[in-house]
This record gives C-alpha cells, sequence and structure tokens, in this order.
C-alpha cells in the first residue's frame, strides 16, 4: 500500500501538540449544557475531616460557587453527585475493597460516605438535582444519563473533584454515551496536584473541551437567548 510515511519524530510531534494544545471543536451552547458538580461533599471539601479531604477543592469552592451561580443565572441545570450509603454498600465493583483508596488501616468514621453531605457554600437550591453515585463515574448505574436526555441537555460541564478520578472517569463516560464534555480545568482538583494537568492533557487530547470557569461562563453567556 502507497501513501505517505511518517516519521517516530513528527507522530510525537502531533501526539504532544495534541495533549497540551489540542481543543474539541463543538460549540457550548447554554441551551444544550448541564453543569455537573462531582462530589464536593464533606468527606472531600471539609478541612481535615477525613484521610480522603482534598485541600485544592476546598481552595476551589468560591470559584465554583462563581459558576454555579451563573449557570443558574443562565438557567442552565445544576446537578449534583454525591458517594452516600445506597443499597447497603451492595452496588460497588465488588473489585473495589481490593483498591488501596480504600485507605484500609485508617481508623474509619461511621459517618463517612453515608448521607453525601455537600459542602455548605455550596448547598444545592430546591430545583437542582443531587444524583447519588455508587462509585467514581457519574453515568455508572445511576439515572444521570436518563435525567439529561429528559431534560434535552447534550453537553455536560464537568467541576468538582477528584479530577483524575471521579470527574475524569466522568467525562470519559460521557463522551461514551455521546455527550459533548466540557471540563473546568481550574474548578476540578486532585489530591496530588502533580497529577492535575496530566489528566488535564489526556482529556483534552481524547475526551473533553478543556477550558476555565471564566471561559466556560464567556461561551456560555454568549450562547445565552436574550
Amino acid at each position: 500500500m502507497g501513501g505517505r510515511h511518517f516519521s517516530e519524530d513528527e507522530v510525537l510531534r502531533l501526539a504532544m501538540q495534541a495533549y497540551t494544545n489540542g481543543e474539541a471543536s463543538f460549540p457550548i451552547v447554554a441551551s444544550d449544557s448541564a453543569l455537573l458538580v462531582i462530589d464536593m461533599q464533606d468527606e472531600f471539601v471539609r478541612p481535615g475531616w477525613s484521610p480522603f479531604w482534598v485541600p485544592e477543592a476546598t481552595r476551589q469552592v468560591p470559584r465554583i460557587r462563581s459558576l454555579i451561580e451563573g449557570c443558574r443565572r443562565l438557567q442552565i441545570p445544576v446537578i449534583y453527585t454525591v458517594f452516600s450509603r445506597t443499597h447497603n454498600f451492595l452496588d460497588r465493583p465488588k473489585s473495589g475493597k481490593t483498591m488501596p483508596n480504600r485507605y484500609e488501616g485508617i481508623p474509619s468514621n461511621p459517618a463517612w460516605f453515608r448521607e453525601g453531605r455537600i459542602w455548605h457554600e455550596l448547598a444545592p437550591c430546591a430545583d437542582d438535582i443531587v444524583v447519588h453515585k455508587p462509585s467514581y463515574g457519574a453515568f455508572f448505574d445511576t439515572p444521570l444519563e436518563t435525567i439529561l436526555r429528559n431534560m434535552e441537555r447534550n453537553t455536560v460541564i464537568i467541576s468538582g473533584t477528584l479530577t483524575n478520578f471521579c470527574c475524569g472517569m466522568t467525562a470519559r463516560q460521557g463522551y461514551e454515551r455521546g455527550f459533548y464534555v466540557v471540563f473546568g480545568s481550574d474548578v476540578t482538583a486532585t489530591d496530588d496536584p502533580r497529577l492535575q494537568e496530566a489528566e488535564l492533557q489526556v482529556l483534552r487530547k481524547g475526551f473533553a473541551r478543556v477550558l476555565s470557569a471564566s471561559e466556560i461562563l464567556d461561551c456560555l453567556e454568549g450562547t445565552a437567548e436574550a
């Protein structure tokens, strides 16, 4: 078969360009969008309360709150997700208990991951939706996809924590279900800051349009109906 030959250096350059500068081409339309606020609950946000605390998530609360308020102003649905005690914890992936993220050996507080209490500074309004999920991705064994389809929303904007677990998994699951995924670069947080940009690069190349909160709001405001 004929055709152009690509050198190793060239394909590496193309890959690096896609990881660092690639941008998905779909538009961000307010009337098509829903905001997901992933797992901004006490276990991850309340300072020092649990070994799962993500300090950067706490620092991002004001920026996430501004994004939520902007979406509400534009009549964009806000959907929260939380880990909580669902089905007596029997709906979890069975292999999950073998993973080191379970913090085995650390004294456990029976209050952790039971109610799924959202951090008080980001408290849902009456019209917001709270989805209780059993694993990382917000689409796994939850009604999220049905909710979005019924709302006729084909674009999900992702904020919250952790970037490289629940947020990133939700982005991948949304992509695989045909949703347009917008990922907030400065409204998502990890427990190891070194991994933030690495995850954003993967998402940028293959799964999402990665933008800052201010860029997201600019796009939404520019497409909002008068």
